[in-house]
């Protein structure tokens, strides 16, 4: 039986021990956006692979820029759709919402947007970074002391 909830989410799954402030970047999935663009990083020895979840999102709603050291990843769906009323029913629950989010991490101004692989497959979008040039640390010489 779908039931209207008084605080809009059931109250026994609520995150009431965090006290965070609310976050922008929630506006697509509410308070369950900490469970949206889920990524894991591993490194190897040449590059950084980042696997990031965006199930449901075309190819074409999801954009990945570099600008100024930062790899952005954003994801939009929706918004150019206008709410129109059904002609055999109206909508009393919507958990699909339209919108945007982005997430960026930091790679360093080094990097090229060529330098970067992205491919999107089955939900996960995969990215190549390459890791930058270690600058080499010069070892400790010894200097004679006289006297």
């Amino acid at each position: 039986m779908l039931m209207p909830s008084i605080f809009g989410e059931n109250l026994f799954n609520d995150d009431w021990m965090d006290f965070s402030f609310p976050d922008v970047d929630k506006v697509l999935y509410g308070k369950h956006a900490k469970n949206v663009m889920k990524t894991d990083v591993k490194e190897t020895d040449n590059s950084y692979e980042v696997d990031i979840d965006l199930p449901g999102f075309k190819k074409d709603e999801i954009e990945a820029k570099l600008e100024n050291g930062y790899l952005t990843i954003s994801a939009a769906k929706g918004l150019d759709k206008e709410e129109k009323e059904e002609k055999d029913g109206k909508y009393i629950r919507k958990e699909r919402y339209s919108g945007a989010m982005s997430r960026s991490f930091y790679v360093g101004d080094e990097l090229k947007q060529e330098d970067i692989k992205a491919k999107y497959e089955d939900g996960i979008l995969k990215l190549s970074v390459p890791k930058k040039e270690q600058k080499k640390v010069e070892t400790t010489k010894h200097i004679a002391i006289e006297g």
